[in-house]
């Protein structure tokens, strides 16, 4: 069985273009929300502070391919799929679907890396996912036919 994490959202007028389309660039702003949503879920966030500096998840791939329109007022879901694990990053890919036909209008993908930000240079290092969010991470798998 796969899982799927669904994060709901209305459009907002200031995403839209002006022929009423929401603009490409919020549908990046969304998988981000989404992103954020599903990891709070899980009891973490996508950045932290500790003494040894801050960990984060910087995005090193995005990409989203779009079907149809989506418009100010509309109700969207989008699903999040964890797909890949890795040592240091993990891959989710996202569906947007109008609410009220779940009609597909865009998917997505996002690659994120598990990183370090060092508190005195500000140097990103990519490290090894902690443990505790590699297992959670994990046992969200999506099963692929």
């Amino acid at each position: 069985m796969s899982f799927t994490f669904t994060f709901q959202r209305r459009i907002e007028f200031s995403e839209t273009d002006m022929a009423g389309i929401v603009h490409f660039s919020n549908f990046f702003r969304m998988m981000e929300a989404t992103e954020h949503a599903f990891l709070r879920s899980l009891g973490f966030s996508v950045h932290s502070a500790g003494r040894d500096g801050s960990f984060g998840w910087p995005r090193v791939k995005a990409s989203c391919e779009y079907v149809k329109p989506l418009r100010f007022e509309e109700l969207v879901d989008i699903d999040l799929t964890v797909a890949e694990v890795r040592n240091r990053s993990v891959c989710y890919g996202f569906v947007f679907r109008r609410v009220i036909d779940q009609e597909e209008v865009a998917r997505g993908e996002m690659v994120s890396v598990c990183a370090n930000v060092d508190p005195v240079t500000g140097a990103l290092a990519a490290v090894p996912i902690p443990s505790p969010q590699r297992d959670q991470l994990t046992s969200r798998l999506s099963i692929r036919n």
